[in-house]
């Protein structure tokens, strides 16, 4: 097997071979955040937990049992967001958690489930499941792919309501 030469985005935005002496360089961050009110009246947002717009700035739990609050907007990224409390949700990227917090939003031992897509879970508020929503009047809400036990590929999808 002959030795190979990576394609790179060059300097003008065009790809090009990997130039002798040059380095790839990687992202600084691996997700993009913004920081939110938590709307709850006493209940936390805790990291991984979907949350929708629900005033300017403000976000609450999804949930997937109505078109007014299955759209996501992103999920808790700071460990946890005590109600009314200002914190941080991510928007896009790779959520990194521990196997535990996972468990906790998404109902699994052990973490996520490599390979598999979570969805907004239609009877728990700020919860995620590895089942798509089937009853009407539900919302299929899919917000990612878990590329690892601890971490979670946001691809938030619009609502599809059933």
């Amino acid at each position: 097997m002959g030795l190979k030469t990576p394609l790179v985005m060059g300097a003008d935005g065009l790809p090009q071979q990997l130039q002798a002496g040059d380095t790839i360089t990687a992202a600084a961050s691996t997700y993009t955040s913004r920081v939110v009110t938590n709307g709850e009246g006493s209940a936390a947002v805790v990291i991984g937990a979907p949350v929708y717009a629900s005033a300017a700035d403000t976000v609450k739990r999804a949930q997937a049992n109505a078109k007014a609050t299955c759209r996501v907007a992103g999920l808790g990224l700071d460990p946890s967001i005590a109600a009314s409390a200002a914190g941080n949700m991510i928007t896009g990227g790779v959520l990194v958690a521990t196997t535990a917090q996972w468990d906790a939003v998404a109902g699994t031992t052990g973490g996520l489930t490599f390979g598999t897509y979570y969805f907004v879970d239609p009877a728990n508020p700020g919860k995620l499941t590895a089942t798509p929503p089937t009853t009407v009047g539900q919302v299929v809400t899919m917000i990612g792919l878990a590329i690892s036990a601890t971490e979670l590929e946001l691809d938030i999808q619009p609502p599809i309501l059933l």
